[in-house]
């Protein structure tokens, strides 16, 4: 830019020559020039302000549009943009029917070691195992000092054990968030919840996965984030659940029992309010299975096998209420029928007894109630053998059961593989074909709850969950008479609770040798009982692997001996947790007069 000078010499020599002042020429140029540059600035200015009026404009314009094009849009969850799936750590908790915790969270921390970043390795090494017993200092050693860069430590760690690490000052020793799953009643309901561990593991969290139970069968619903952590509601009882486990760990060490096992079920929901397998574990502490290095003979003797569910047993005489009934139903007989039981009774090389001599006849209810092998097996006779499959098929004693737990399909029926006449006489005595505590528990609640199918669950139902009719009113009410009167006058006596009007069938079977035939001393003994019986609200199974006990000078393991006593006291325990006050006649005051004053 070319400056015009202040004291131009050709107008200071003119302005000289006619007697002006040159200084006013210079003040006039620099007066000039302050002009311009204001001009110059102002422009400069106003070019701006119309630079950023035109850059907000925009900025407000593409806002408006977009704001416009959201709010004609159809809303939708927005979706996180990652390289590879994230772990969710957050697992929703279990809860009984009456919303107390069974299972829930703890937020813990994992410890790990940077190997690169550690300073006195051997001392952190010994350190380390004094904290962790379970811990070898020389196996840490070898491999803080070898090729790796990364050692998981611990996957789980207390606060204390945390400020014990924390004190050993090595950069290396690193902590990591964690939620680990807490089982706060320890063992009770263990194979009801089963279990759960890590799956994928970050230094940051850890993700939970079910193993066993529930926690395996809801795996999804209790890692989906949109539950927004609703709980899991299950139908049973916390407080019953504990007390069936007392009473039953009691009755089998009582009767020198190997295993145990009870399902408590709402008759005409479904519903397990206490299902209970003896020996059991504690799921914080998950045993893990047994395997051929640890001489592991009989996986059903490990405390994890769920006897309930997954044992299959030949459960005896506790059949016989369905091969009567079903003759009922049919019209065959009646509960006065009279039923030919002279023994044996032979088919082929087969010959079938009673364990007592009963007589030319009895009449059907007296079949039940004595418990007659030869009078059932007549009766079955009279049914036959593609109805009797057909029935108990109706009952659910045919297929795995649909309760909701990962092993209800391990728990599957064993039936004959060809269902013969022998089978059909077999069979209506409980032998021959085997079943679960849970399957037998599902089969007397739908004959005994008016005669109407239900489905074994264990989640919480809302009123009665009938499917289609089994047998009619008339019978099923029949049938509940004759199981009181098996525990008022018959092989249960044992198993009368007063105020509770306890009916019920006890079943005794040999258990099978595994290369064939029976054993003479090993028993299961079982006892299917219903209360109160003259209007069923709940079906009790309890049943005992291997008992004996010495009684008036004999060694007793029939389940009226072993069985009935540890369900009656089991009734007696839990059926004020239920609610259900005694039913106690009132009685009459006898020898006092009224008088007035």
């Amino acid at each position: 830019m070319i400056r015009t000078p202040l004291r131009p010499l050709a107008r200071i020599l003119k302005a000289r020559a006619q007697g002006q002042n040159p200084d006013a020429i210079e003040a006039e140029n620099i007066r000039l020039r302050h002009e311009e540059d204001r001009d110059r600035a102002r422009n400069r200015a106003e070019g701006r302000l119309l630079v950023m009026g035109l850059a907000f404009f925009c900025a407000f314009g593409v806002i408006g549009v977009r704001m416009a094009a959201l709010s004609g849009s159809v809303p939708e969850e927005p979706t996180a943009q990652a390289s590879g799936s994230p772990i969710i750590g957050q697992r929703s908790d279990i809860v009984d029917r009456n919303g107390r915790v069974l299972a829930t969270n703890l937020d813990t921390h994992s410890l790990y070691a940077q190997i690169p970043d550690m300073i006195d390795p051997a001392k952190a090494a010994t350190d380390l195992a004094a904290i962790f017993p379970e811990l070898d200092a020389e196996e840490l050693l070898k491999d803080f000092t070898g090729e790796r860069r990364f050692l998981w430590i611990r996957r789980e760690i207390s606060p204390e054990q945390m400020q014990a690490v924390h004190d050993i000052g090595d950069p290396g020793l690193l902590f990591g968030p964690r939620e680990m799953r807490l089982y706060p009643n320890g063992s009770v309901a263990a194979h009801i919840l089963g279990g759960a561990t890590y799956g994928r593991e970050g230094v940051s969290s850890a993700e939970v996965v079910g193993v066993a139970g529930v926690e395996s069968y809801y795996d999804d619903f209790l890692r989906d984030p949109a539950n927004e952590g609703a709980p899991l509601e299950l139908s049973i009882d916390l407080t019953v659940q504990a007390a069936s486990e007392r009473v039953l760990q009691g009755g089998m060490m009582l009767m020198s029992a190997k295993g145990a096992s009870s399902v408590l079920m709402d008759v005409h929901t479904g519903e397990i309010i206490s299902m209970v397998s003896l020996p059991d574990f504690d799921p914080n502490d998950r045993p893990r299975v047994l395997t051929a290095e640890d001489g592991a003979g009989d996986q059903s003797d490990s405390p994890l096998f769920n006897r309930a569910v997954q044992g299959v047993y030949e459960l005896g005489s506790v059949f016989k209420i369905f091969t009567v009934a079903q003759g009922m139903e049919l019209g065959l007989i009646n509960a006065n029928t009279m039923i030919d039981t002279t023994g044996p009774l032979e088919w082929g090389r087969f010959r079938i007894r009673d364990f007592h001599n009963y007589g030319p006849a009895l009449s059907a209810e007296d079949v039940i109630v004595k418990s007659s092998n030869i009078g059932t097996a007549r009766i079955a006779m009279m049914i036959g053998g593609e109805r009797q499959r057909a029935f108990l098929g109706t009952l659910g004693l045919l297929e795995e059961t649909t309760v909701e737990m990962v092993e209800a399909p391990t728990g599957d029926p064993l039936l004959p593989a060809n269902w013969s006449e022998i089978s059909t006489m077999t069979i209506s005595y409980g032998h021959g074909l085997s079943s679960s505590p849970v399957h037998l528990a599902t089969a007397y609640s739908s004959l005994l709850n008016g005669g109407y199918r239900v489905e074994p669950t264990i989640i919480r139902q809302d009123g009665p969950q009938y499917g289609d009719r089994i047998v009619s009113e008339r019978v099923s009410a029949t049938s509940r008479n004759m199981l009181r009167a098996v525990v008022d006058h018959g092989t249960a006596s044992f198993g009368d609770v007063v105020g509770y009007e306890v009916g019920g069938k006890t079943g005794t079977a040999d258990k099978p040798r595994p290369t064939g035939g029976y054993y003479e001393d090993r028993t299961i003994a079982t006892f299917a009982s219903v209360f109160p019986a003259s209007d069923p609200k709940y079906v009790l199974i309890v049943t005992l692997d291997e008992p004996s006990i010495e009684t008036l000078g004999e060694e007793r393991r029939t389940a009226g001996w072993t069985a009935v006593p540890v369900a009656a006291e089991m009734i007696r325990r839990v059926a004020p947790l239920l609610g259900m006050r005694p039913d106690v006649e009132t009685l009459t005051p006898t020898g006092v007069t009224l008088t007035s004053n």
